[in-house]
């Protein structure tokens, strides 16, 4: 409950995998959806994997119908963490814009867009240089 009500609370949880997948996917739940969670498992020093929470969801392969959103926010979160602040302010305004405006975005936020259509939209929000759009309360 205290995780849910309460989430700034926590800025680290150890655990199972097991427990780990179950709280994950409550709390990808909360912004949205697993499509929308992106992830990063941070070594020792600049060791890092990014990559959507959801996994590689190897039954959607190739039906370019589930939300690129975590797959782009995950390369956000790298541009973090390397240092590309400007880069990754820029994905997180475009990003932003397209879920925002509501317009071109996929089935499991309220849309009907393809994976390549709001990916597009997005690359579009990005070149446009939206930049100086304030990224939305609780999206990162």
């Amino acid at each position: 409950m205290q995780l849910v009500q309460k989430p700034h609370l926590y800025d680290v949880m150890v655990m199972e995998n097991l427990y780990g997948d179950i709280l994950s996917d409550l709390c990808a739940g909360l912004i949205g959806g697993l499509g929308i969670a992106p992830s990063s498992n941070l070594g020792d020093g600049e060791l890092a994997v990014f990559e959507p929470a959801h996994g590689s969801a190897p039954k959607y392969t190739g039906l370019d119908k589930v939300d690129p959103t975590a797959q782009i926010l995950s390369g956000y979160l790298m541009l973090k963490h390397i240092g590309q602040m400007d880069a990754a302010e820029r994905v997180l305004a475009g990003v932003t814009a397209v879920i925002g405006e509501g317009k071109v975005v996929t089935y499991d936020i309220g849309g009907d867009a393809k994976t390549s259509e709001m990916a597009a939209a997005i690359v579009k929000a990005i070149e446009a240089g939206q930049a100086g759009v304030e990224p939305a309360r609780g999206l990162m």
